[in-house]
């Protein structure tokens, strides 16, 4: 079981009144080429989603593709990032979820045809329990160029009260730190990744929007920076780099099950330069939205 006895380690509250209002610039995010990101979800059946999107103006979204009975219907509350790796038949896939109480890592294999290849169907292996209070989850993975071993797993809780736990999982699980300060955050998004920190984009009930980078150091003392005043209230986020220092944004509209694509430059507060591109084609109308990843992957928004 994994015990939540993390000793809170600072405050990064995000209170509008405490941080800078002044203009972004007005500079548009080049857009020489373009970007795509693996949209995902789980649906009300227990099935998952795969579909790419892709940063074209308008932009155009790819044909899903749906593999059934992954888990049980209506059962997961919390998804992670998926990976999703080639093999000489389909590809194998894993991340983590929250049923019930628990936490889990569910992997499997496809088929030519993208479903649960029955010869390597894999499973679910339960970590712990003492989730209900949680309402989101994800995972940092880093590893350094030109290796085969990550540098460091992170995993991260964002729990009611607004704390934000960290876990190395690099070697087991431990415990890594907490922060209290976070109950504004609707969703949250990784945008960066490097041996120093992780960095998140995250938006507020207001609809403020966020990147809060958490330092890999001890205590766990993340830095939050406002990047737009409005306008993302509602929204889930899921993103994935664009071009060497940018990030390709995916905001779903929870009550429309519409989504807007945004070419986000590198963030740097309220001078981030944010580009909307358009809507997307499709509709977003699955209970859980998740994003599909590689197994190596260097985010590098922030």
């Amino acid at each position: 079981m994994i015990r939540h006895t993390a000793a809170l380690a600072g405050a990064a509250v995000l209170a509008l009144t405490s941080l800078s209002t002044s203009v972004a610039s007005a500079t548009e995010v080049g857009t020489t080429a373009a970007c795509t990101l693996n949209a995902g979800s789980v649906t009300a059946a227990g099935a998952q989603t795969y579909r790419t999107v892709t940063s074209t103006i308008p932009p155009t979204a790819g044909t899903q593709q749906t593999t059934a009975n992954v888990f049980q219907a209506g059962a997961v509350r919390l998804s992670s990032t998926f990976t999703d790796i080639p093999n000489y038949v389909g590809s194998s896939r894993s991340g983590f979820v929250v049923i019930g109480d628990s936490l889990y890592i569910r992997g499997y294999t496809t088929d030519g045809s993208d479903q649960i290849d029955q010869t390597y169907p894999g499973g679910s292996t339960r970590i712990g329990g003492g989730w209900t209070p949680y309402r989101l989850i994800e995972r940092s993975a880093y590893r350094p160029l030109d290796t085969d071993i990550p540098g460091r797993t992170h995993f991260y809780g964002l729990r009611n009260d607004g704390v934000l736990f960290r876990w190395n999982i690099t070697n087991g699980w431990k415990t890594a730190g907490s922060a209290a300060g976070f109950a504004a955050v609707k969703s949250m998004a990784l945008i960066s990744q490097n041996a120093s920190y992780d960095t998140f984009l995250a938006n507020t009930g207001s609809g403020a929007l966020y990147t809060i980078r958490i330092p890999v150091t001890s205590p766990m003392k993340p830095v939050v920076k406002k990047v737009s005043t409005s306008g993302w209230s509602g929204r889930t986020l899921i993103a994935n780099r664009c071009g060497q220092y940018g990030t390709v944004l995916l905001a779903v509209n929870d009550a429309a099950k519409t989504g807007a694509l945004y070419a986000v430059g590198h963030a740097n507060g309220l001078l981030t330069v944010i580009k909307a591109l358009g809507n997307v084609p499709t509709s977003f109308g699955n209970p859980i939205q998740f994003r599909w990843g590689p197994e190596s992957e260097y985010l590098n928004g922030e």
